[in-house]
């Protein structure tokens, strides 16, 4: 029994109250709501009154959130969310057993009365009046409706919920009003079928269809008449009835229902002790929500497919309106993720990386000349449980959408500096002595008019290429194939660091922070943090002759309200020219021999299909690239700590003990596997070659993946060898080696944190603009 008041009961003078404020309820209803603008109602003279002159048309059609599904290019799904889990179904997809047991027990007289039920009304305050307090409600279905639909509208936000329930006598006049006119408008199978699909029935269902699935498994239609009653006790209070929590009480209350059905005769009694005598017959479907119920590995693409959503103003102008239609959910997704290839690269991810090891993988597929995303994986799943290295940080994407601050590149950054030079009209056959060791050279020209400026004496930033024995002179397309380190120095140099930084930019390059690229030319070693998908889409621009796509994941969104659908309007990818054809076709005839006879020959996919690539390991092995494509696809594979905390030096990674780990000896072979089996029955397309000049006879190859020699270490990128290493060495070159030879120079105080008078942010160059 409700609680009283601790005298025994509601005083004279609040009984008083009570019963003048249902006979002004009854008396401006029979008046037809003929109400003041303001008095003691406490109506404001604008929005009651006035409001009252016409329906809503939210409160015909119920604006009610429902699941939405996410689905692949193929139309199959990938995973369903919702802010609240329902599925709205029309009234013949209710079985008559739960119809019967709902209006039963909250509105026995729903088909004899009109919008309000006097005669309830009266019984209620007599009834209420006798216990002291409010043991019997009189709301009529089509009251509780208008009450519900405002609750809908106020979403999550717990003040506006307030707001609509809260019992005021204005409040309630207003909610009478709109039910007369409901009442008026829809019929009575509308208003019932409308109240079915927007009641909350506990256990985070929403609607008969949601909760008989979570409750019973299976479809509102086939409910009996024993479940039908379960389901309508539960939602007078459904945290106080709620059969997984408290079955014995929710028993007692489905029993009465069942004894209503009876009394009013929708069932016989013999129909109605025959149900009391069986179990609750629970089948429960835990709920599932979000993007952690993907299929297919593909809940870091489910949950780039809700940022790109909640991001893009095409689908509202503001966070808040964007957010609203995620919330309200009824769409389906159709996506660009390829089935097969999204399998590839969770198989070749789980092959070459374990969840549980000690670093993770992150990869990303999409489509050159159209920049759609075909897949994305990574080797520790979508989840949040931190103990199993679950994570929700999406590693292949930047930062706003999801993801981390990013990882360094390393060499595979240097594709895009001899891109900009050879735009720039630089010939292909360029050879640069590419001394083993040097100091950045100075001035060097940047963006807007500014100098880089390298420090003097012992100040000056250097750098030295992976081994001793990678001397110059070298060609652009051996310094490619070796990735010598001081040929893509001096080459930027000779251009400026702004050619560079532009032609990133039109390649859709930048930091996965946010910030602005640094302009210091260290750059051209991939010292300035990029994600995945960034890299995948940089080099489809090469794949696809020069032609930028931005990335789309959306291919449409249908949207259902109520039961009509429409189609929403979609981000679509814009492509821009990013380079000349002959400069794109250069790049990839240069990283061909890269996957041929260089770094990346681990990555290759054979002769049957020609492939393009490029390897980086970045300062002192905390992360390791390979990223290439065919005229088809493009993928980047990263693999490294996302805390940048464990160097990548005695580590096993997929069961296999690395003394190093090179760009070209994880990341490339996971590549290589992935997209094996994501081109499979794509068609073989051959790359546009040219010739490239050899300026200079060959002067024999340093050190590579295969272990073909040795050298001294230093700090960036180490895409070759296998010799010792050498991890102590300079900053800003690659890292590994035989032999750390004795510097002629030393590091001064705070050097290596780029702390020194015109540093650039621990780029490790050591210089400044001038």
């Amino acid at each position: 029994m409700p609680n009283k008041r601790s005298g025994g009961g509601l005083s004279a003078t609040q009984q008083a109250a009570k019963f003048l404020g249902v006979s002004v309820l009854a008396g401006a209803v029979m008046a037809g709501i003929a109400l003041p603008a303001v008095g003691a109602l406490g109506l404001a003279a604008k929005g009651s009154v006035e409001g009252f002159d016409e329906l809503p048309a939210n409160l015909k059609q119920p604006p009610l959130s429902q699941r939405t599904t996410i689905l692949d290019s193929k139309g199959d799904s990938i995973a369903t969310v919702y802010s609240r889990d329902r599925t709205v179904v029309d009234l013949k997809e209710i079985s008559p057993y739960m119809q019967q047991a709902i209006i039963a027990i909250e509105d026995a007289r729903f088909y004899q009365h009109g919008a309000i039920d006097l005669k309830g009304v009266l019984r209620a305050v007599n009834r209420n009046a006798q216990e002291g307090g409010v043991a019997q409600g009189a709301s009529t279905l089509t009251q509780q409706l208008v009450k519900n639909v405002a609750v809908e509208e106020a979403g999550d936000d717990p003040t506006k919920v307030q707001q609509a329930i809260q019992q005021t006598l204005g409040r309630k006049i207003n909610e009478l009003k709109k039910a007369i006119q409901l009442e008026e408008e829809l019929g009575k199978k509308k208003i019932l079928e409308n109240y079915l699909n927007i009641t909350f029935f506990g256990q985070q269902a929403y609607g008969v269809e949601a909760a008989s699935r979570r409750y019973f498994s299976k479809s509102a239609k086939d409910l009996d008449v024993e479940e039908a009653a379960l389901l309508a006790g539960i939602v007078q209070s459904p945290s106080r009835y709620d059969p997984v929590n408290d079955p014995q009480e929710a028993t007692k209350r489905r029993n009465t229902v069942l004894q209503r059905m009876a009394d009013v005769g929708d069932i016989s009694q013999a129909e109605a002790d025959k149900a009391k005598a069986k179990p609750l017959g629970l089948d429960i479907s835990k709920p599932k929500n979000g993007c952690i119920t993907a299929v297919k590995g593909a809940g870091f693409f489910c949950d780039y497919v809700r940022e790109v959503f909640l991001n893009d103003p095409i689908f509202g102008k503001s966070k808040e309106a964007r957010a609203k239609i995620w919330n309200q959910g009824g769409l389906t997704i159709r996506t660009t993720m390829d089935p097969k290839a999204q399998k590839s690269v969770q198989a070749s991810v789980k092959e070459h990386v374990r969840q549980k090891d000690e670093v993770a993988t992150a990869a990303t597929i999409v489509e050159p000349g159209t920049g759609k995303i075909l897949a994305m994986g990574q080797s520790r799943p979508y989840g949040l449980d931190t103990k199993k290295n679950e994570t929700s940080i999406n590693l292949s994407v930047d930062e706003s959408m999801g993801g981390g601050a990013g990882y360094q590149p390393g060499s595979t950054f240097k594709p895009i500096v001899a891109a900009a030079a050879i735009e720039d009209g630089m010939s292909p056959g360029k050879i640069y002595p590419a001394p083993y060791q040097m100091a950045y050279p100075s001035p060097i020209s940047a963006c807007d008019g500014a100098t880089w400026r390298n420090g003097t004496g012992t100040r000056a930033a250097k750098l030295e290429n992976e081994s001793a024995s990678e001397v110059g002179p070298y060609s652009m397309e051996k310094a490619t194939a070796l990735s010598v380190n001081t040929y893509f120095v001096q080459m930027i140099a000779d251009i400026g660091i702004c050619p560079v930084t532009k032609m990133a930019g039109k390649m859709g390059v930048e930091r996965a922070d946010g910030r602005k690229m640094d302009q210091a030319p260290s750059i051209a070693l991939g010292t300035q943090e990029m994600s995945p998908l960034t890299m995948a889409n940089a080099y489809a621009t090469f794949a696809s002759r020069g032609m930028y796509c931005t990335p789309v994941a959306i291919e449409s969104i249908t949207q259902r309200v109520g039961d009509k659908s429409k189609s929403l309007e979609v981000p679509k990818s814009t492509c821009s020219r990013a380079m000349s054809e002959k400069t794109a076709d250069t790049i990839s005839t240069l990283l061909e021999g890269v996957v041929e006879d260089g770094t990346g020959t681990e990555a290759g996919l054979g002769p049957s299909r020609p492939s393009a690539g490029k390897t980086g390991t970045t300062d002192y092995r905390y992360a390791a690239w390979f990223v290439g494509y065919t005229p088809n696809m493009a993928g980047a594979v990263w693999v490294g700590d996302p805390a940048h905390e464990r160097r990548m030096v005695n580590i096993r990674i997929g069961g296999v003990l690395h003394d190093k780990v090179f760009g070209g000896k994880v990341p490339g072979p996971i590549w290589r596997d992935m997209m094996t089996g994501a081109l499979e029955g794509k068609p073989r397309l051959d790359f546009n070659r040219v010739h490239i000049p050899d300026e200079r006879p060959d002067r024999g190859r340093g050190d590579d993946d295969r272990g073909n020699g040795n050298g001294g270490g230093n700090g960036n990128d180490d895409d070759n060898g296998n010799g010792d290493d050498g991890d102590d060495g300079f900053i800003g070159g690659t890292d590994g080696g035989a032999t750390f030879p004795t510097p002629e120079f030393t590091i001064p105080e705070n050097w290596i944190q780029g702390q020194t008078n015109g540093g650039n942010n621990g780029n490790g160059n050591g210089g400044g603009f001038g």
